[in-house]
Protein backbone atom coordinates (compact mmCIF):
# COMPACT_ATOMS: atom_id res chain seq x y z
CA UNK A 1 0.00 0.00 0.00
CA UNK A 2 1.05 3.60 -0.53
CA UNK A 3 0.04 6.65 1.44
CA UNK A 4 -2.94 8.56 -0.03
CA UNK A 5 -2.33 12.10 -1.23
CA UNK A 6 -2.75 14.83 1.35
CA UNK A 7 -5.72 16.38 -0.46
CA UNK A 8 -7.69 13.14 -0.69
CA UNK A 9 -10.07 11.89 1.97
CA UNK A 10 -8.86 8.91 4.04
CA UNK A 11 -9.64 5.73 2.19
CA UNK A 12 -8.27 2.65 0.46
CA UNK A 13 -4.83 3.57 -0.86
CA UNK A 14 -4.23 3.27 -4.60
CA UNK A 15 -2.39 0.20 -5.75
CA UNK A 16 -3.78 -1.98 -2.96
CA UNK A 17 -6.42 -4.29 -4.49
CA UNK A 18 -7.04 -5.96 -1.13
CA UNK A 19 -8.51 -2.71 0.17
CA UNK A 20 -10.79 -2.10 -2.81
CA UNK A 21 -14.29 -1.12 -1.82
CA UNK A 22 -15.70 -4.65 -2.14
CA UNK A 23 -12.72 -6.39 -0.59
CA UNK A 24 -11.99 -4.70 2.71
CA UNK A 25 -14.01 -5.52 5.84
CA UNK A 26 -15.31 -2.50 7.82
CA UNK A 27 -14.39 -2.82 11.51
CA UNK A 28 -17.89 -1.86 12.56
CA UNK A 29 -21.40 -3.22 12.50
CA UNK A 30 -23.49 -5.46 14.73
CA UNK A 31 -21.82 -8.76 13.83
CA UNK A 32 -18.72 -7.83 15.82
CA UNK A 33 -20.76 -7.85 19.02
CA UNK A 34 -23.63 -10.22 18.18
CA UNK A 35 -21.76 -13.14 16.59
CA UNK A 36 -18.03 -12.44 16.26
CA UNK A 37 -17.15 -16.16 16.15
CA UNK A 38 -19.15 -16.65 12.95
CA UNK A 39 -17.86 -13.37 11.56
CA UNK A 40 -14.25 -14.50 12.04
CA UNK A 41 -15.05 -17.82 10.39
CA UNK A 42 -16.55 -15.99 7.40
CA UNK A 43 -13.70 -13.52 6.89
CA UNK A 44 -11.11 -16.27 7.47
CA UNK A 45 -12.75 -18.30 4.71
CA UNK A 46 -12.80 -15.30 2.37
CA UNK A 47 -9.41 -13.73 3.11
CA UNK A 48 -7.31 -16.24 5.05
CA UNK A 49 -5.25 -15.48 8.19
CA UNK A 50 -4.74 -11.77 7.33
CA UNK A 51 -7.73 -9.59 6.45
CA UNK A 52 -7.80 -6.15 4.75
CA UNK A 53 -10.02 -3.96 6.94
CA UNK A 54 -11.25 -0.37 7.17
CA UNK A 55 -11.27 1.65 10.36
CA UNK A 56 -13.77 4.52 10.86
CA UNK A 57 -13.41 7.04 8.07
CA UNK A 58 -12.36 4.24 5.67
CA UNK A 59 -8.82 4.23 7.04
CA UNK A 60 -7.07 1.03 5.80
CA UNK A 61 -5.34 -1.52 8.00
CA UNK A 62 -4.65 -5.26 8.20
CA UNK A 63 -6.33 -7.54 10.77
CA UNK A 64 -4.22 -10.57 11.75
CA UNK A 65 -6.45 -13.51 12.75
CA UNK A 66 -4.16 -16.51 12.09
CA UNK A 67 -2.49 -18.01 15.16
CA UNK A 68 0.85 -18.62 13.43
CA UNK A 69 0.77 -15.21 11.75
CA UNK A 70 -0.03 -13.59 15.10
CA UNK A 71 2.93 -15.35 16.67
CA UNK A 72 5.17 -14.15 13.85
CA UNK A 73 4.04 -10.53 14.13
CA UNK A 74 4.33 -10.37 17.93
CA UNK A 75 7.66 -12.22 18.01
CA UNK A 76 9.36 -9.93 15.45
CA UNK A 77 9.51 -6.46 17.06
CA UNK A 78 12.08 -5.19 14.57
CA UNK A 79 9.90 -6.03 11.58
CA UNK A 80 6.60 -5.19 13.27
CA UNK A 81 7.35 -2.64 16.01
CA UNK A 82 4.69 -0.90 18.08
CA UNK A 83 5.85 2.40 16.63
CA UNK A 84 2.82 4.19 15.22
CA UNK A 85 5.08 7.03 14.13
CA UNK A 86 5.80 4.77 11.13
CA UNK A 87 2.16 4.85 10.01
CA UNK A 88 1.67 5.90 6.42
CA UNK A 89 -1.82 7.28 7.10
CA UNK A 90 -1.12 10.11 9.55
CA UNK A 91 -1.34 12.82 6.90
CA UNK A 92 -4.84 11.68 5.90
CA UNK A 93 -6.44 11.76 9.35
CA UNK A 94 -8.66 14.62 10.56
CA UNK A 95 -7.74 16.05 13.94
CA UNK A 96 -11.00 14.78 15.44
CA UNK A 97 -10.56 11.19 14.22
CA UNK A 98 -12.08 9.22 17.17
CA UNK A 99 -9.40 6.52 17.29
CA UNK A 100 -6.51 8.98 17.34
CA UNK A 101 -5.90 8.56 21.13
CA UNK A 102 -5.72 4.78 20.66
CA UNK A 103 -2.94 4.95 18.07
CA UNK A 104 -1.20 8.22 18.87
CA UNK A 105 2.39 7.68 17.81
CA UNK A 106 3.69 10.90 19.28
CA UNK A 107 3.68 9.74 22.90
CA UNK A 108 6.91 8.75 24.70
CA UNK A 109 5.33 6.29 27.15
CA UNK A 110 5.69 2.53 27.51
CA UNK A 111 2.98 1.73 24.99
CA UNK A 112 4.66 3.24 21.92
CA UNK A 113 8.38 3.39 22.65
CA UNK A 114 10.57 0.76 21.00
CA UNK A 115 13.96 -0.85 21.45
CA UNK A 116 16.16 0.20 24.38
CA UNK A 117 13.81 3.04 25.34
CA UNK A 118 10.87 0.66 25.57
CA UNK A 119 12.88 -1.72 27.75
CA UNK A 120 13.78 1.18 30.03
CA UNK A 121 10.09 1.92 30.59
CA UNK A 122 9.30 -1.77 31.07
CA UNK A 123 12.00 -2.14 33.72
CA UNK A 124 10.67 0.87 35.65
CA UNK A 125 7.04 -0.26 35.51
CA UNK A 126 7.87 -3.86 36.38
CA UNK A 127 9.94 -2.74 39.35
CA UNK A 128 7.02 -0.67 40.65
CA UNK A 129 4.53 -3.52 40.15
CA UNK A 130 6.82 -6.00 41.91
CA UNK A 131 6.31 -3.97 45.07
CA UNK A 132 2.60 -4.93 45.13
CA UNK A 133 2.03 -7.37 48.00
CA UNK A 134 -0.11 -10.33 46.94
CA UNK A 135 -1.58 -10.59 50.43
CA UNK A 136 -2.43 -6.90 50.49
CA UNK A 137 -3.85 -7.09 46.96
CA UNK A 138 -6.15 -9.99 47.88
CA UNK A 139 -7.22 -8.18 51.05
CA UNK A 140 -8.03 -5.00 49.11
CA UNK A 141 -9.95 -6.98 46.46
CA UNK A 142 -12.06 -8.77 49.10
CA UNK A 143 -12.74 -5.58 51.04
CA UNK A 144 -13.79 -3.63 47.96
CA UNK A 145 -15.82 -6.56 46.57
CA UNK A 146 -17.70 -6.87 49.86
CA UNK A 147 -18.37 -3.14 49.91
CA UNK A 148 -19.84 -3.20 46.40
CA UNK A 149 -22.01 -6.24 47.16
CA UNK A 150 -23.20 -4.63 50.40
CA UNK A 151 -24.74 -1.87 48.29
CA UNK A 152 -27.15 -4.23 46.51
CA UNK A 153 -27.26 -7.53 48.45
CA UNK A 154 -30.49 -6.65 50.31
CA UNK A 155 -32.38 -5.88 47.06
CA UNK A 156 -32.29 -9.42 45.69
CA UNK A 157 -31.37 -8.11 42.25
CA UNK A 158 -28.53 -6.22 40.59
CA UNK A 159 -26.75 -5.43 37.34
CA UNK A 160 -23.43 -7.20 37.82
CA UNK A 161 -21.70 -5.09 35.16
CA UNK A 162 -22.54 -1.56 36.33
CA UNK A 163 -22.66 -2.33 40.05
CA UNK A 164 -19.78 -4.77 40.39
CA UNK A 165 -17.62 -5.84 37.44
CA UNK A 166 -16.86 -2.30 36.25
CA UNK A 167 -16.25 -0.53 39.58
CA UNK A 168 -14.20 -3.31 41.24
CA UNK A 169 -11.10 -3.21 38.96
CA UNK A 170 -10.95 0.60 38.84
CA UNK A 171 -11.20 0.82 42.64
CA UNK A 172 -8.44 -1.75 43.16
CA UNK A 173 -6.17 -0.23 40.51
CA UNK A 174 -6.79 3.29 41.83
CA UNK A 175 -5.65 2.24 45.28
CA UNK A 176 -2.58 0.53 43.83
CA UNK A 177 -1.65 3.71 41.97
CA UNK A 178 -2.47 6.02 44.86
CA UNK A 179 -5.68 7.58 43.53
CA UNK A 180 -8.57 8.21 45.94
CA UNK A 181 -11.68 6.01 45.67
CA UNK A 182 -13.73 9.11 44.84
CA UNK A 183 -11.97 9.42 41.46
CA UNK A 184 -13.09 5.95 40.32
CA UNK A 185 -16.46 6.86 38.70
CA UNK A 186 -14.98 9.65 36.56
CA UNK A 187 -12.07 7.42 35.57
CA UNK A 188 -14.50 4.66 34.57
CA UNK A 189 -16.45 7.05 32.34
CA UNK A 190 -13.27 8.36 30.70
CA UNK A 191 -11.78 4.93 30.01
CA UNK A 192 -15.08 3.62 28.64
CA UNK A 193 -15.40 6.62 26.31
CA UNK A 194 -11.84 6.08 25.09
CA UNK A 195 -12.45 2.39 24.42
CA UNK A 196 -15.72 2.99 22.58
CA UNK A 197 -14.07 5.57 20.30
CA UNK A 198 -17.14 7.80 20.11
CA UNK A 199 -17.55 11.56 19.84
CA UNK A 200 -16.50 12.05 23.47
CA UNK A 201 -13.26 10.05 23.14
CA UNK A 202 -10.97 13.06 22.73
CA UNK A 203 -12.51 14.89 25.69
CA UNK A 204 -12.17 11.74 27.81
CA UNK A 205 -8.53 11.41 26.75
CA UNK A 206 -7.86 14.97 27.91
CA UNK A 207 -9.44 14.37 31.33
CA UNK A 208 -7.64 11.05 31.74
CA UNK A 209 -4.24 12.58 31.02
CA UNK A 210 -4.81 15.67 33.15
CA UNK A 211 -5.85 13.66 36.22
CA UNK A 212 -2.83 11.37 36.04
CA UNK A 213 -0.52 14.34 35.48
CA UNK A 214 -1.85 15.77 38.76
CA UNK A 215 -1.29 12.40 40.43
CA UNK A 216 2.38 12.55 39.48
CA UNK A 217 2.64 16.02 41.04
CA UNK A 218 0.81 14.87 44.18
CA UNK A 219 3.05 11.85 44.71
CA UNK A 220 6.21 13.82 44.12
CA UNK A 221 5.15 16.10 46.96
CA UNK A 222 3.71 13.38 49.23
CA UNK A 223 4.92 9.89 48.24
CA UNK A 224 3.27 6.79 49.67
CA UNK A 225 3.28 3.01 49.51
CA UNK A 226 1.88 2.89 45.97
CA UNK A 227 2.93 2.12 42.40
CA UNK A 228 3.16 5.78 41.36
CA UNK A 229 5.54 6.64 44.20
CA UNK A 230 7.73 3.63 43.40
CA UNK A 231 7.85 4.71 39.75
CA UNK A 232 9.01 8.17 40.80
CA UNK A 233 11.63 6.63 43.11
CA UNK A 234 13.10 4.44 40.36
CA UNK A 235 16.80 5.33 39.92
CA UNK A 236 16.56 6.29 36.23
CA UNK A 237 15.20 9.65 35.10
CA UNK A 238 11.89 10.04 33.28
CA UNK A 239 9.89 13.13 32.42
CA UNK A 240 6.55 13.91 34.03
CA UNK A 241 4.89 13.22 30.69
CA UNK A 242 6.48 9.77 30.56
CA UNK A 243 5.29 8.93 34.08
CA UNK A 244 1.80 10.13 33.17
CA UNK A 245 1.67 8.06 29.97
CA UNK A 246 2.91 4.92 31.72
CA UNK A 247 0.23 5.36 34.38
CA UNK A 248 -2.36 5.82 31.65
CA UNK A 249 -1.26 2.56 30.06
CA UNK A 250 -1.51 0.69 33.35
CA UNK A 251 -4.94 2.02 34.20
CA UNK A 252 -6.52 1.85 30.74
CA UNK A 253 -5.17 -1.62 29.93
CA UNK A 254 -6.05 -2.90 33.38
CA UNK A 255 -9.57 -1.60 33.84
CA UNK A 256 -12.04 -2.57 31.09
CA UNK A 257 -10.36 -5.88 30.11
CA UNK A 258 -10.43 -6.96 33.76
CA UNK A 259 -14.03 -5.78 34.16
CA UNK A 260 -15.01 -7.73 31.06
CA UNK A 261 -13.06 -10.77 32.26
CA UNK A 262 -15.23 -10.76 35.40
CA UNK A 263 -18.47 -10.09 33.51
CA UNK A 264 -17.82 -12.63 30.74
CA UNK A 265 -16.80 -15.30 33.26
CA UNK A 266 -19.89 -14.75 35.43
CA UNK A 267 -22.07 -14.85 32.31
CA UNK A 268 -20.47 -18.16 31.29
CA UNK A 269 -20.98 -19.67 34.73
CA UNK A 270 -24.63 -18.60 34.78
CA UNK A 271 -25.44 -19.91 31.30
CA UNK A 272 -23.30 -23.04 30.88
CA UNK A 273 -24.29 -26.14 32.85
CA UNK A 274 -20.65 -27.29 33.01
CA UNK A 275 -20.01 -24.59 35.60
CA UNK A 276 -23.22 -24.94 37.60
CA UNK A 277 -21.40 -26.55 40.54
CA UNK A 278 -19.57 -23.29 41.23
CA UNK A 279 -22.84 -21.53 41.91
CA UNK A 280 -23.40 -23.60 45.08
CA UNK A 281 -20.34 -22.10 46.69
CA UNK A 282 -17.63 -24.34 45.26
CA UNK A 283 -14.66 -22.64 43.64
CA UNK A 284 -13.09 -25.39 41.57
CA UNK A 285 -14.67 -24.18 38.32
CA UNK A 286 -13.80 -20.49 38.63
CA UNK A 287 -10.27 -20.77 37.13
CA UNK A 288 -11.60 -23.04 34.37
CA UNK A 289 -14.32 -20.56 33.47
CA UNK A 290 -11.86 -17.67 33.48
CA UNK A 291 -9.45 -19.57 31.23
CA UNK A 292 -12.20 -20.55 28.81
CA UNK A 293 -13.24 -16.93 28.54
CA UNK A 294 -9.70 -15.96 27.55
CA UNK A 295 -9.82 -18.52 24.74
CA UNK A 296 -13.41 -18.19 23.54
CA UNK A 297 -14.70 -14.79 24.71
CA UNK A 298 -11.58 -12.75 25.36
CA UNK A 299 -12.23 -9.18 26.60
CA UNK A 300 -9.72 -7.63 24.18
CA UNK A 301 -10.78 -8.82 20.74
CA UNK A 302 -8.57 -6.52 18.66
CA UNK A 303 -5.50 -4.61 19.75
CA UNK A 304 -3.90 -1.68 17.95
CA UNK A 305 -1.38 -2.36 16.82
CA UNK A 306 1.87 -2.94 15.00
CA UNK A 307 3.38 -1.11 12.02
CA UNK A 308 5.50 -2.65 9.30
CA UNK A 309 9.06 -1.31 9.41
CA UNK A 310 9.67 -2.34 5.78
CA UNK A 311 7.91 -4.00 2.86
CA UNK A 312 7.14 -7.63 3.60
CA UNK A 313 4.54 -10.36 3.03
CA UNK A 314 2.14 -11.90 5.52
CA UNK A 315 -0.69 -14.35 5.01
CA UNK A 316 -0.32 -14.11 1.24
CA UNK A 317 -0.60 -10.31 1.15
CA UNK A 318 1.99 -7.67 0.37
CA UNK A 319 2.40 -5.47 3.45
CA UNK A 320 3.99 -2.10 2.70
CA UNK A 321 6.28 -0.17 5.01
CA UNK A 322 4.17 1.91 7.35
CA UNK A 323 1.03 -0.22 7.09
CA UNK A 324 -0.89 -0.77 10.33
CA UNK A 325 -1.48 -4.31 11.53
CA UNK A 326 -4.25 -4.86 14.08
CA UNK A 327 -3.80 -7.83 16.38
CA UNK A 328 -6.96 -9.93 16.07
CA UNK A 329 -6.52 -11.70 19.41
CA UNK A 330 -9.97 -13.29 19.34
CA UNK A 331 -9.53 -14.45 15.76
CA UNK A 332 -6.13 -15.99 16.46
CA UNK A 333 -7.42 -17.75 19.59
CA UNK A 334 -10.18 -19.35 17.50
CA UNK A 335 -7.95 -20.37 14.59
CA UNK A 336 -9.24 -23.87 13.72
CA UNK A 337 -5.82 -25.07 12.61
CA UNK A 338 -4.46 -24.64 16.13
CA UNK A 339 -7.38 -26.41 17.78
CA UNK A 340 -7.32 -29.26 15.29
CA UNK A 341 -3.57 -29.74 15.68
CA UNK A 342 -3.99 -29.94 19.44
CA UNK A 343 -6.83 -32.47 19.34
CA UNK A 344 -10.15 -31.82 21.04
CA UNK A 345 -10.64 -28.11 21.58
CA UNK A 346 -11.89 -28.55 25.15
CA UNK A 347 -8.75 -30.45 26.07
CA UNK A 348 -6.62 -27.80 24.42
CA UNK A 349 -8.23 -24.95 26.36
CA UNK A 350 -8.45 -26.46 29.81
CA UNK A 351 -5.34 -25.52 31.74
CA UNK A 352 -3.65 -24.21 28.60
CA UNK A 353 -2.72 -20.52 28.57
CA UNK A 354 -1.14 -20.36 25.11
CA UNK A 355 -3.82 -17.87 24.04
CA UNK A 356 -3.07 -14.33 22.86
CA UNK A 357 -5.44 -12.58 25.27
CA UNK A 358 -2.51 -10.73 26.88
CA UNK A 359 -0.78 -10.35 23.50
CA UNK A 360 2.72 -11.82 23.25
CA UNK A 361 6.36 -10.99 22.85
CA UNK A 362 8.30 -7.86 23.73
CA UNK A 363 5.16 -5.70 23.72
CA UNK A 364 2.94 -8.16 25.54
CA UNK A 365 1.27 -7.32 28.85
CA UNK A 366 3.89 -7.44 31.67
CA UNK A 367 3.57 -10.62 33.72
CA UNK A 368 3.07 -8.68 36.95
CA UNK A 369 0.12 -6.83 35.39
CA UNK A 370 -1.37 -10.14 34.22
CA UNK A 371 -1.14 -11.49 37.77
CA UNK A 372 -2.87 -8.40 39.17
CA UNK A 373 -5.70 -8.70 36.63
CA UNK A 374 -6.08 -12.41 37.41
CA UNK A 375 -6.18 -11.75 41.17
CA UNK A 376 -8.84 -9.03 40.82
CA UNK A 377 -10.99 -11.20 38.54
CA UNK A 378 -10.67 -14.44 40.51
CA UNK A 379 -11.22 -12.81 43.90
CA UNK A 380 -14.13 -10.77 42.56
CA UNK A 381 -15.90 -13.84 41.20
CA UNK A 382 -15.21 -15.94 44.30
CA UNK A 383 -16.51 -13.28 46.70
CA UNK A 384 -19.62 -12.82 44.56
CA UNK A 385 -20.40 -16.55 44.60
CA UNK A 386 -19.68 -16.82 48.33
CA UNK A 387 -21.98 -13.92 49.15
CA UNK A 388 -24.76 -14.78 46.67
CA UNK A 389 -24.66 -18.59 46.28
CA UNK A 390 -28.05 -18.80 44.51
CA UNK A 391 -27.37 -15.99 42.04
CA UNK A 392 -29.05 -16.54 38.67
CA UNK A 393 -29.83 -14.61 35.51
CA UNK A 394 -32.88 -12.38 35.81
CA UNK A 395 -33.48 -12.39 32.03
CA UNK A 396 -33.20 -14.86 29.18
CA UNK A 397 -29.60 -15.46 28.12
CA UNK A 398 -30.61 -14.68 24.52
CA UNK A 399 -31.48 -11.08 25.47
CA UNK A 400 -28.04 -10.23 26.86
CA UNK A 401 -26.31 -7.53 24.82
CA UNK A 402 -22.63 -6.87 24.20
CA UNK A 403 -20.78 -3.57 24.05
CA UNK A 404 -21.00 -2.28 20.46
CA UNK A 405 -17.26 -2.46 19.80
CA UNK A 406 -15.05 -4.47 17.49
CA UNK A 407 -12.11 -3.99 19.87
CA UNK A 408 -13.48 -4.93 23.30
CA UNK A 409 -16.04 -7.62 24.08
CA UNK A 410 -18.03 -7.26 27.25
CA UNK A 411 -21.61 -7.24 28.46
CA UNK A 412 -23.48 -3.93 28.54
CA UNK A 413 -25.65 -5.27 31.38
CA UNK A 414 -25.88 -8.57 33.28
CA UNK A 415 -29.11 -8.54 35.33
CA UNK A 416 -29.17 -11.15 38.11
CA UNK A 417 -31.47 -12.15 40.95
CA UNK A 418 -30.73 -13.87 44.26
CA UNK A 419 -32.02 -14.31 47.79
CA UNK A 420 -31.61 -11.05 49.71
CA UNK A 421 -28.66 -11.10 52.10
CA UNK A 422 -27.58 -8.76 54.90
CA UNK A 423 -24.48 -6.61 54.33
CA UNK A 424 -21.28 -7.72 56.00
CA UNK A 425 -19.72 -4.28 56.39
CA UNK A 426 -16.33 -5.38 55.06
CA UNK A 427 -14.16 -8.28 56.19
Amino acid sequence: MTTPARDSSPGPPPGCPAHAAKGAVPLSGPRFHTDPAQLYRDIRREHGPVVPVLLPGDVPAWLVIGYREMYHVTAEPRLFPRDSGLWNQWDTLPEDWPLRPMVNGRQPGIYYTVGAEHQRHVAMVQSALEGVSQLELDKQCEELADGLIDAFCQRGEADIIAEYAKPLPILVLSRLLGLPDADAPAMTRAITALADGGVDALEAFQYFGDRLARLVEEKRTAPGADVTSRMLAYPETFTDEEYQLDLQALLAAGHLPTADWIGNSVRLMLTDERFAASLSGGRHSVPEAMNEVLWEDTPTQILAGRWAARDTTLGGYRIAAGDMLLLGLAGANSDPEVHVSAGASDGFRNGNNAHFSFSHGEFGCPFQAQEIAESISRTGIEVLLDRLPDVDLAVSAQTLARRPSAFLRGMTVLPVQFSPNPPVGGR
